[in-house]
């Protein structure tokens, strides 16, 4: 099996999208791009509407990943959990694609004898730690996030750590929306550790629109620009990404 960096947006929200692109079709959009998004809404008190839950369902969905509603006091374990959850599910469904290419279009990990199946999946578990990772985090910054920003920081700073004991190298990238002065701002650009959230978080002014769609398009145009960074450095011959997901 070729190996390759899973690519993956996290987008950590607690409503709906007012301003731009619809963030359902940017997130179909990235998965043609062989980026997952995932989605997760994050609740106080309160709850996300029926309207917010159909837009975080769809974004997951479109975008070929996962979604989680959780209060935000469940929010570290929930970001690692879906981005677990999300590895998992592309790397079965980059292993369907071999399974197709060698046994014929009618086979799927699914229909393997359980024994070959299990075999599989060991695989897959061994991948999981291997396979390079790229992870670009959106957070919504909007009036209604103020109070829940300090348990994002928290729950960033847990994946990073989390992620660390892989084998596989991790990148992660950081961008807010709304920004101060456009829709989209970048924060941090790659890096293999999230420290510096500390500091960053600190200076973030909550308030504005929900500007979702254009926050996965600025994203999916981040990994666009790394990946022609790579293949300028590399001569180019760029690596194999995965560009499958289920």
């Amino acid at each position: 099996m070729k190996t390759g960096t899973i690519k993956q947006i996290l987008l950590i929200t607690d409503g709906c999208s007012n301003h731009g692109e619809n963030p359902i079709a940017m997130a179909a959009l990235a998965k043609e791009q062989g980026i997952t998004v995932n989605v997760i809404g994050v609740m106080e008190n309160d709850v996300i509407d029926e309207h917010g839950m159909r837009e975080i369902e769809g974004i997951a969905s479109q975008g070929g990943g996962v979604s989680q509603v959780v209060y935000a006091q469940s929010l570290s374990q929930t970001v690692q959990m879906v981005t677990r959850k999300a590895m998992t599910q592309t790397l079965q469904g980059v292993v369907n694609q071999e399974l197709k290419q060698i046994l014929g279009s009618e086979m799927s990990m699914e229909k393997l004898p359980p024994e070959k199946r299990g075999e599989v999946l060991e695989i897959v578990d061994e991948l999981n730690e291997t396979v390079d990772l790229d992870i670009l985090i959106l957070v919504d910054t909007s009036a209604s996030m103020k109070h829940k920003l300090p348990t994002v920081k928290e729950a960033l700073l847990d994946l990073s750590l989390s992620l660390n004991a892989r084998t596989g190298n991790n990148q992660f990238s950081l961008f807010v929306f709304p920004g101060k002065r456009k829709e989209v701002d970048k924060l941090l650009d790659w890096t293999p550790k999230l420290e510096s959230l500390t500091t960053v978080f600190n200076k973030l002014t909550p308030g504005g629109m929900t500007p979702t769609g254009p926050a996965i398009i600025e994203a999916v145009h981040h990994f666009e620009k790394r990946r022609t960074l790579k293949g300028f450095l590399s001569g180019g011959h760029d690596e194999e990404f995965y560009e499958e997901s289920i």
